[in-house]
């Protein structure tokens, strides 16, 4: 009985240095089966409509200026900005603080990350993770963002890149959603600023 105090006081303190991990296996399992259903209700067809108008318009315009440049893979990243921009205007991760920080920091992290260590694939991951870390500590999480930090890896990227193309496709998404997302009775775009 005494030694069961001692052991007791250990499990504690190593649950308590431990309390970012889950308790036990069933636990970890348990939280991956919700059980629940989708609670997103069906979107009205204008709420398509304006999507489709506003996917159209932002990345024709980003992809025409990303073809003159030769950098066409950077379409890829912009057009998950174009998804949450145009078709889920309300969410905070379309908003223009989470879209041009989040693209414009991650844009730097890359070449950052090439600059310094080269074209890898842990430089390549490296990049990405500490672009989501930097945008989650800035309360700038734009998702579509972790892309351009590897896009700048993989693509062997220069200083010029956070500018152009990215700063000014990300900028031209955010312009093209301020006017057509506002079109819309039922939208307003964005909710905050920064």
């Amino acid at each position: 009985m005494p030694n069961s105090l001692p052991e007791k006081e250990s499990c504690e303190k190593t649950t308590a240095s431990c309390e970012h991990l889950v308790s036990s296996c069933e636990a970890y399992w348990r939280k991956m089966n919700s059980g629940g259903r989708c609670g997103v209700p069906i979107p009205a067809v204008s709420e398509c409509f304006w999507a489709l108008v506003g996917s159209f318009a932002g990345i024709g315009i980003v992809t025409y200026l990303a073809f003159i440049q030769e950098i066409p893979v950077l379409v890829a990243s912009l057009g998950a900005s174009a998804c949450l921009i145009y078709g889920a205007p309300a969410a905070p991760f379309a908003q223009p603080r989470n879209a041009i920080a989040g693209h414009i920091l991650s844009a730097i992290i890359g070449v950052t990350v090439y600059q310094v260590a080269g074209c890898y694939w842990y430089t390549a991951a490296l990049s990405v993770g500490i672009a989501v870390a930097a945008m989650v500590g800035t309360r700038t999480v734009h998702p579509p963002a972790g892309a351009t930090a590897l896009i700048a890896v993989v693509t062997r990227q220069d200083w010029l890149f956070p500018l152009m193309p990215v700063g000014v496709g990300i900028g031209i998404l955010v312009v093209v959603g301020l006017l057509v997302n506002n079109l819309a009775a039922k939208r307003q775009y964005p909710n905050y600023w920064w």
